[in-house]
């Protein structure tokens, strides 16, 4: 399933305050100390962190994601939507104008 493009077309940016600490294992927490609130973050997730700056699409990120993973599935679209979708419903990420 295809995200729709006025999907394709939103920017997530960074909260300022939120910050991202990496661990040995290539996963990572999401912490914003404004709300208290935390989420861990596996290896793909944190290659889209990295990568959202208020300037990429959600589908330059999936293009992102295919430099690291020549093979995505089908569903990465949406997946890359639904976890965009989560982090800013917790805040995390805001949508740039």
């Amino acid at each position: 399933m295809e995200t729709p493009p006025q999907e394709e077309s939103r920017r997530p940016t960074p909260h300022p305050m939120v910050v991202l600490r990496e661990e040995f294992d290539d996963w990572a927490v999401l912490y914003n100390p404004e709300t208290g609130d935390a989420m861990g973050v596996n290896p793909t997730g944190v290659i889209l962190w990295k990568a959202m700056d208020g300037r990429r699409t959600l589908a330059d990120l999936v293009r992102s994601l295919a430099a690291h993973f020549p093979e995505l599935p089908a569903e990465a679209d949406a997946q890359v939507a639904e976890f965009v979708d989560t982090l800013a419903a917790r805040g995390f990420v805001g949508f740039a104008a």
